[in-house]
Protein backbone atom coordinates (compact mmCIF):
# COMPACT_ATOMS: atom_id res chain seq x y z
CA UNK A 1 0.00 0.00 0.00
CA UNK A 2 1.47 3.43 -0.97
CA UNK A 3 2.34 5.85 1.80
CA UNK A 4 -0.27 8.41 2.69
CA UNK A 5 0.10 11.43 0.44
CA UNK A 6 -1.74 14.55 -0.64
CA UNK A 7 -4.80 13.92 -2.79
CA UNK A 8 -4.36 14.66 -6.47
CA UNK A 9 -5.91 18.04 -7.15
CA UNK A 10 -6.27 20.90 -9.59
CA UNK A 11 -6.46 24.60 -8.76
CA UNK A 12 -8.17 27.23 -10.94
CA UNK A 13 -8.99 30.87 -10.30
CA UNK A 14 -7.36 33.90 -8.68
CA UNK A 15 -4.74 33.06 -6.06
CA UNK A 16 -6.18 35.57 -3.58
CA UNK A 17 -9.85 34.64 -4.05
CA UNK A 18 -11.94 32.77 -1.45
CA UNK A 19 -11.35 29.02 -1.69
CA UNK A 20 -14.05 26.68 -2.98
CA UNK A 21 -13.30 22.96 -2.65
CA UNK A 22 -15.18 20.60 -4.97
CA UNK A 23 -15.55 16.94 -4.00
CA UNK A 24 -16.37 14.22 -6.56
CA UNK A 25 -18.73 11.29 -6.45
CA UNK A 26 -17.59 7.72 -5.80
CA UNK A 27 -16.21 6.21 -9.01
CA UNK A 28 -15.54 9.54 -10.73
CA UNK A 29 -12.62 11.97 -10.81
CA UNK A 30 -12.21 15.71 -10.44
CA UNK A 31 -13.39 15.91 -14.07
CA UNK A 32 -16.97 15.46 -12.82
CA UNK A 33 -16.87 19.19 -11.95
CA UNK A 34 -15.54 20.25 -15.36
CA UNK A 35 -18.87 21.76 -16.53
CA UNK A 36 -18.94 24.22 -13.62
CA UNK A 37 -15.29 24.78 -12.72
CA UNK A 38 -14.38 27.49 -15.23
CA UNK A 39 -17.29 29.77 -14.32
CA UNK A 40 -16.85 29.24 -10.57
CA UNK A 41 -13.14 30.01 -10.93
CA UNK A 42 -13.92 33.58 -11.99
CA UNK A 43 -14.94 34.34 -8.41
CA UNK A 44 -13.23 31.62 -6.36
CA UNK A 45 -9.93 29.82 -6.05
CA UNK A 46 -11.39 26.45 -7.03
CA UNK A 47 -9.70 23.33 -5.67
CA UNK A 48 -10.91 20.07 -7.21
CA UNK A 49 -9.59 16.77 -5.89
CA UNK A 50 -9.65 13.05 -6.63
CA UNK A 51 -10.71 10.51 -4.03
CA UNK A 52 -8.09 7.95 -2.94
CA UNK A 53 -7.52 5.44 -5.74
CA UNK A 54 -9.47 7.58 -8.21
CA UNK A 55 -8.06 9.74 -10.99
CA UNK A 56 -4.53 10.69 -10.02
CA UNK A 57 -4.79 10.12 -6.26
CA UNK A 58 -2.83 7.26 -4.68
CA UNK A 59 -4.54 4.32 -3.03
CA UNK A 60 -4.67 4.70 0.75
CA UNK A 61 -5.58 2.41 3.60
CA UNK A 62 -8.68 3.89 5.19
CA UNK A 63 -12.02 2.57 6.35
CA UNK A 64 -14.00 5.46 7.83
CA UNK A 65 -15.49 8.79 6.82
CA UNK A 66 -13.39 10.43 9.50
CA UNK A 67 -10.23 9.22 7.74
CA UNK A 68 -11.52 10.13 4.29
CA UNK A 69 -12.56 13.64 5.36
CA UNK A 70 -9.20 13.92 7.08
CA UNK A 71 -7.48 13.51 3.71
CA UNK A 72 -9.42 16.52 2.44
CA UNK A 73 -8.32 18.56 5.45
CA UNK A 74 -4.74 17.40 4.81
CA UNK A 75 -5.05 18.77 1.28
CA UNK A 76 -6.39 22.11 2.54
CA UNK A 77 -3.59 22.30 5.10
CA UNK A 78 -0.96 21.55 2.46
CA UNK A 79 -2.28 24.49 0.43
CA UNK A 80 -2.30 26.83 3.42
CA UNK A 81 -6.10 27.04 3.36
CA UNK A 82 -7.88 27.61 6.65
CA UNK A 83 -11.57 28.17 5.96
CA UNK A 84 -13.18 27.26 2.66
CA UNK A 85 -16.49 26.92 0.87
CA UNK A 86 -17.29 23.32 -0.01
CA UNK A 87 -19.48 21.62 -2.61
CA UNK A 88 -19.58 17.89 -3.19
CA UNK A 89 -21.46 15.29 -5.21
CA UNK A 90 -22.80 12.16 -3.49
CA UNK A 91 -19.83 10.81 -1.47
CA UNK A 92 -18.17 14.19 -2.03
CA UNK A 93 -21.19 15.86 -0.44
CA UNK A 94 -21.06 13.44 2.49
CA UNK A 95 -17.43 14.43 3.08
CA UNK A 96 -18.53 18.06 3.20
CA UNK A 97 -21.33 17.32 5.65
CA UNK A 98 -18.91 15.40 7.88
CA UNK A 99 -16.53 18.34 7.85
CA UNK A 100 -19.37 20.78 8.60
CA UNK A 101 -20.32 18.69 11.65
CA UNK A 102 -16.90 17.75 13.01
CA UNK A 103 -14.75 20.65 11.75
CA UNK A 104 -17.25 23.49 11.61
CA UNK A 105 -14.50 26.07 12.00
CA UNK A 106 -13.18 25.15 8.55
CA UNK A 107 -16.40 25.24 6.47
CA UNK A 108 -17.72 28.64 5.31
CA UNK A 109 -20.63 27.18 3.33
CA UNK A 110 -21.77 23.76 2.18
CA UNK A 111 -23.47 22.43 -0.96
CA UNK A 112 -24.53 18.77 -1.11
CA UNK A 113 -25.39 17.66 -4.64
CA UNK A 114 -27.31 14.37 -4.92
CA UNK A 115 -26.07 13.34 -1.50
CA UNK A 116 -27.47 11.97 1.77
CA UNK A 117 -27.03 11.71 5.52
CA UNK A 118 -26.85 7.92 5.07
CA UNK A 119 -26.50 5.85 1.90
CA UNK A 120 -28.48 2.67 2.50
CA UNK A 121 -27.58 -0.32 4.63
CA UNK A 122 -23.95 -0.94 5.66
CA UNK A 123 -24.03 -4.53 4.36
CA UNK A 124 -24.65 -3.30 0.83
CA UNK A 125 -21.42 -1.30 0.88
CA UNK A 126 -19.45 -4.15 2.41
CA UNK A 127 -20.71 -6.49 -0.31
CA UNK A 128 -19.78 -4.00 -3.03
CA UNK A 129 -16.32 -3.56 -1.53
CA UNK A 130 -15.82 -7.34 -1.54
CA UNK A 131 -16.99 -7.59 -5.16
CA UNK A 132 -14.64 -4.85 -6.35
CA UNK A 133 -11.68 -6.30 -4.48
CA UNK A 134 -12.12 -9.59 -6.36
CA UNK A 135 -13.45 -8.47 -9.76
CA UNK A 136 -12.49 -4.81 -10.11
CA UNK A 137 -14.87 -2.00 -11.05
CA UNK A 138 -15.77 -3.23 -14.55
CA UNK A 139 -18.89 -5.12 -13.38
CA UNK A 140 -20.26 -1.87 -11.93
CA UNK A 141 -20.15 0.28 -15.06
CA UNK A 142 -23.48 -0.56 -16.72
CA UNK A 143 -25.41 -0.45 -13.45
CA UNK A 144 -23.75 2.85 -12.51
CA UNK A 145 -24.68 4.48 -15.81
CA UNK A 146 -28.31 3.60 -15.19
CA UNK A 147 -28.20 5.30 -11.80
CA UNK A 148 -25.99 8.24 -12.73
CA UNK A 149 -27.99 9.33 -15.79
CA UNK A 150 -31.52 9.31 -17.15
CA UNK A 151 -32.22 7.11 -20.15
CA UNK A 152 -31.70 10.14 -22.41
CA UNK A 153 -28.31 10.95 -20.90
CA UNK A 154 -26.78 7.51 -20.43
CA UNK A 155 -25.27 7.20 -23.93
CA UNK A 156 -23.84 10.68 -24.32
CA UNK A 157 -20.13 11.62 -24.47
CA UNK A 158 -20.18 13.04 -20.90
CA UNK A 159 -21.64 9.75 -19.63
CA UNK A 160 -18.98 7.80 -21.50
CA UNK A 161 -16.26 9.88 -19.83
CA UNK A 162 -17.72 9.16 -16.40
CA UNK A 163 -17.89 5.45 -17.24
CA UNK A 164 -14.22 5.54 -18.20
CA UNK A 165 -13.34 7.10 -14.84
CA UNK A 166 -15.18 4.33 -13.02
CA UNK A 167 -13.51 1.60 -15.06
CA UNK A 168 -10.10 3.17 -14.34
CA UNK A 169 -10.61 3.48 -10.57
CA UNK A 170 -8.26 1.33 -8.51
CA UNK A 171 -10.27 -1.54 -6.95
CA UNK A 172 -8.69 -1.14 -3.52
CA UNK A 173 -9.21 2.63 -3.53
CA UNK A 174 -12.84 2.24 -4.58
CA UNK A 175 -13.41 -0.48 -1.97
CA UNK A 176 -11.87 1.68 0.76
CA UNK A 177 -14.38 4.42 -0.05
CA UNK A 178 -17.16 1.81 0.17
CA UNK A 179 -15.84 0.85 3.61
CA UNK A 180 -16.06 4.51 4.64
CA UNK A 181 -19.64 4.73 3.37
CA UNK A 182 -20.66 1.60 5.26
CA UNK A 183 -20.14 3.40 8.55
CA UNK A 184 -21.41 6.82 7.48
CA UNK A 185 -24.58 8.03 9.21
CA UNK A 186 -25.09 11.71 10.02
CA UNK A 187 -28.85 11.63 10.51
CA UNK A 188 -28.60 12.43 14.21
CA UNK A 189 -26.03 15.18 13.61
CA UNK A 190 -27.67 17.28 10.88
CA UNK A 191 -28.80 19.93 13.36
CA UNK A 192 -25.14 20.55 14.19
CA UNK A 193 -24.45 21.91 10.69
CA UNK A 194 -24.29 25.69 11.07
CA UNK A 195 -22.80 26.60 7.68
CA UNK A 196 -25.20 28.01 5.06
CA UNK A 197 -26.23 24.88 3.17
CA UNK A 198 -27.61 24.14 -0.30
CA UNK A 199 -29.15 20.76 -1.10
CA UNK A 200 -29.44 19.85 -4.80
CA UNK A 201 -31.49 16.84 -5.94
CA UNK A 202 -32.01 15.24 -9.33
CA UNK A 203 -35.71 14.52 -9.70
CA UNK A 204 -34.97 11.22 -11.45
CA UNK A 205 -32.14 10.14 -9.15
CA UNK A 206 -32.67 6.52 -8.01
CA UNK A 207 -29.65 6.58 -5.68
CA UNK A 208 -30.52 9.66 -3.61
CA UNK A 209 -34.07 10.59 -4.67
CA UNK A 210 -35.71 13.92 -3.81
CA UNK A 211 -37.22 12.44 -0.64
CA UNK A 212 -33.68 11.86 0.67
CA UNK A 213 -32.74 15.42 -0.23
CA UNK A 214 -35.79 16.73 1.60
CA UNK A 215 -34.68 14.87 4.72
CA UNK A 216 -31.37 16.71 4.50
CA UNK A 217 -33.06 20.06 3.95
CA UNK A 218 -35.46 19.47 6.83
CA UNK A 219 -32.67 18.37 9.16
CA UNK A 220 -30.09 21.08 8.47
CA UNK A 221 -31.10 24.45 9.95
CA UNK A 222 -31.85 27.01 7.24
CA UNK A 223 -30.90 24.71 4.35
CA UNK A 224 -32.16 25.49 0.84
CA UNK A 225 -33.41 22.69 -1.44
CA UNK A 226 -33.25 22.88 -5.24
CA UNK A 227 -34.62 20.05 -7.39
CA UNK A 228 -33.27 19.66 -10.93
CA UNK A 229 -35.68 18.28 -13.52
CA UNK A 230 -34.58 15.65 -16.05
CA UNK A 231 -31.53 14.69 -13.99
CA UNK A 232 -30.42 11.56 -12.17
CA UNK A 233 -27.50 11.03 -9.74
CA UNK A 234 -24.82 12.97 -11.63
CA UNK A 235 -27.07 15.99 -12.07
CA UNK A 236 -24.09 18.31 -12.50
CA UNK A 237 -23.00 16.38 -15.59
CA UNK A 238 -26.45 15.84 -17.09
CA UNK A 239 -27.85 19.32 -16.30
CA UNK A 240 -24.68 21.38 -15.81
CA UNK A 241 -26.21 24.83 -16.27
CA UNK A 242 -29.00 24.21 -13.76
CA UNK A 243 -26.58 22.99 -11.10
CA UNK A 244 -24.23 25.89 -11.82
CA UNK A 245 -27.08 28.37 -11.42
CA UNK A 246 -28.03 26.84 -8.06
CA UNK A 247 -24.44 27.02 -6.84
CA UNK A 248 -23.94 30.62 -7.97
CA UNK A 249 -27.14 31.67 -6.24
CA UNK A 250 -26.00 29.91 -3.04
CA UNK A 251 -22.36 30.97 -2.89
CA UNK A 252 -21.43 34.45 -1.59
CA UNK A 253 -21.88 37.05 -4.27
CA UNK A 254 -19.26 39.60 -5.24
CA UNK A 255 -20.11 43.25 -4.61
CA UNK A 256 -21.54 43.53 -8.12
CA UNK A 257 -24.04 40.75 -7.55
CA UNK A 258 -25.09 42.24 -4.21
CA UNK A 259 -25.78 45.62 -5.85
CA UNK A 260 -27.49 43.99 -8.82
CA UNK A 261 -29.87 42.21 -6.46
CA UNK A 262 -30.47 45.35 -4.40
CA UNK A 263 -31.34 47.43 -7.47
CA UNK A 264 -33.13 44.93 -9.73
CA UNK A 265 -34.60 42.65 -7.07
CA UNK A 266 -34.01 39.00 -6.24
CA UNK A 267 -36.81 37.74 -8.47
CA UNK A 268 -35.34 39.33 -11.61
CA UNK A 269 -31.77 38.26 -10.83
CA UNK A 270 -32.78 34.72 -9.90
CA UNK A 271 -34.64 34.45 -13.20
CA UNK A 272 -31.60 35.73 -15.11
CA UNK A 273 -29.32 33.26 -13.32
CA UNK A 274 -31.71 30.36 -13.95
CA UNK A 275 -31.73 31.21 -17.66
CA UNK A 276 -27.94 31.44 -17.87
CA UNK A 277 -26.37 28.97 -20.29
CA UNK A 278 -22.80 28.20 -21.24
CA UNK A 279 -23.30 30.63 -24.16
CA UNK A 280 -24.48 33.56 -21.99
CA UNK A 281 -22.49 32.90 -18.79
CA UNK A 282 -19.57 35.12 -19.81
CA UNK A 283 -21.90 38.04 -20.58
CA UNK A 284 -23.76 37.64 -17.29
CA UNK A 285 -20.44 37.63 -15.46
CA UNK A 286 -19.30 40.69 -17.44
CA UNK A 287 -22.32 42.85 -16.63
CA UNK A 288 -22.25 41.79 -12.98
CA UNK A 289 -18.59 42.76 -12.61
CA UNK A 290 -18.51 45.81 -14.91
CA UNK A 291 -21.90 47.51 -14.67
CA UNK A 292 -22.89 46.49 -11.15
CA UNK A 293 -19.50 45.88 -9.55
CA UNK A 294 -17.47 48.79 -10.96
CA UNK A 295 -19.95 51.55 -11.88
CA UNK A 296 -23.00 51.18 -9.63
CA UNK A 297 -20.72 50.72 -6.61
CA UNK A 298 -18.76 53.95 -7.12
CA UNK A 299 -19.26 56.48 -4.28
CA UNK A 300 -19.56 59.60 -6.46
CA UNK A 301 -23.32 59.32 -7.12
CA UNK A 302 -26.11 57.87 -5.03
CA UNK A 303 -28.41 55.21 -6.48
CA UNK A 304 -31.31 57.65 -6.95
CA UNK A 305 -29.16 59.79 -9.22
CA UNK A 306 -27.83 56.77 -11.08
CA UNK A 307 -31.41 55.63 -11.71
CA UNK A 308 -32.28 59.05 -13.17
CA UNK A 309 -29.28 58.87 -15.50
CA UNK A 310 -30.05 55.29 -16.49
CA UNK A 311 -33.66 56.07 -17.37
CA UNK A 312 -32.52 58.99 -19.52
CA UNK A 313 -29.87 56.91 -21.28
CA UNK A 314 -32.33 54.13 -22.05
CA UNK A 315 -34.80 56.60 -23.56
CA UNK A 316 -32.03 58.27 -25.59
CA UNK A 317 -30.80 54.95 -26.91
CA UNK A 318 -34.27 53.62 -27.62
CA UNK A 319 -33.70 50.64 -25.31
CA UNK A 320 -37.32 50.30 -24.27
CA UNK A 321 -36.91 46.57 -23.64
CA UNK A 322 -34.91 47.45 -20.51
CA UNK A 323 -36.86 50.54 -19.50
CA UNK A 324 -39.57 48.73 -17.52
CA UNK A 325 -36.93 46.89 -15.49
CA UNK A 326 -35.23 50.18 -14.61
CA UNK A 327 -38.50 51.93 -13.79
CA UNK A 328 -39.00 49.26 -11.14
CA UNK A 329 -35.37 49.69 -10.10
CA UNK A 330 -35.87 53.45 -9.77
CA UNK A 331 -38.77 52.87 -7.39
CA UNK A 332 -36.59 50.48 -5.40
CA UNK A 333 -33.87 53.14 -5.28
CA UNK A 334 -36.27 55.66 -3.76
CA UNK A 335 -37.67 57.64 -6.70
CA UNK A 336 -41.38 58.41 -6.61
CA UNK A 337 -43.65 58.03 -9.66
CA UNK A 338 -43.77 61.84 -9.89
CA UNK A 339 -39.97 62.01 -9.99
CA UNK A 340 -39.87 59.36 -12.71
CA UNK A 341 -42.40 61.46 -14.64
CA UNK A 342 -40.15 64.52 -14.34
CA UNK A 343 -37.18 62.54 -15.67
CA UNK A 344 -39.21 61.42 -18.69
CA UNK A 345 -40.45 64.98 -19.30
CA UNK A 346 -36.83 66.10 -19.36
CA UNK A 347 -36.08 63.46 -22.00
CA UNK A 348 -38.81 64.91 -24.20
CA UNK A 349 -36.70 68.07 -24.51
CA UNK A 350 -33.28 66.50 -25.02
CA UNK A 351 -34.07 63.06 -26.50
CA UNK A 352 -37.12 63.93 -28.56
CA UNK A 353 -40.88 63.86 -28.03
CA UNK A 354 -41.46 60.55 -29.87
CA UNK A 355 -38.85 58.80 -27.70
CA UNK A 356 -40.37 60.26 -24.54
CA UNK A 357 -43.87 59.33 -25.69
CA UNK A 358 -42.85 55.68 -26.07
CA UNK A 359 -41.09 55.79 -22.71
CA UNK A 360 -44.16 57.22 -20.98
CA UNK A 361 -46.23 54.32 -22.33
CA UNK A 362 -43.78 51.76 -20.93
CA UNK A 363 -43.51 53.56 -17.60
CA UNK A 364 -47.27 53.89 -17.23
CA UNK A 365 -47.78 50.16 -17.79
CA UNK A 366 -45.00 49.34 -15.34
CA UNK A 367 -46.19 51.71 -12.63
CA UNK A 368 -49.70 50.34 -13.00
CA UNK A 369 -48.42 46.88 -12.03
CA UNK A 370 -46.48 47.98 -8.93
Amino acid sequence: MPDRGVLNHRIDGPADAPVLMLGPSLGTSLAVWEPQAAVLARQFKVVRFDLPGHGGSPVEELSSMDELAGRVLDLADSLGVGRFHYAGISLGGAIGAWLAVHHADRVESLAMVCSAARFGEPDGWRERAALVRTQGTAPLVEVALGRWFTAAGARTPPAERMAADLAAADPEGYAACCDALSGYDLRADLTRIAAPTLIVAGREDPATPPAVARELADGIPGATLVEIAHAAHLAGVERPDAVLAALRSHLPAPDGMSVRRAVLGDEHVDRAIANTTAFTADFQDFITRYAWGEIWTRPGLDRRTRSCITLTALVAGGHLDELAMHVRAALRNGLTPDEIKEVLLQTAVYCGVPAANAAFAVAQRTLGRT
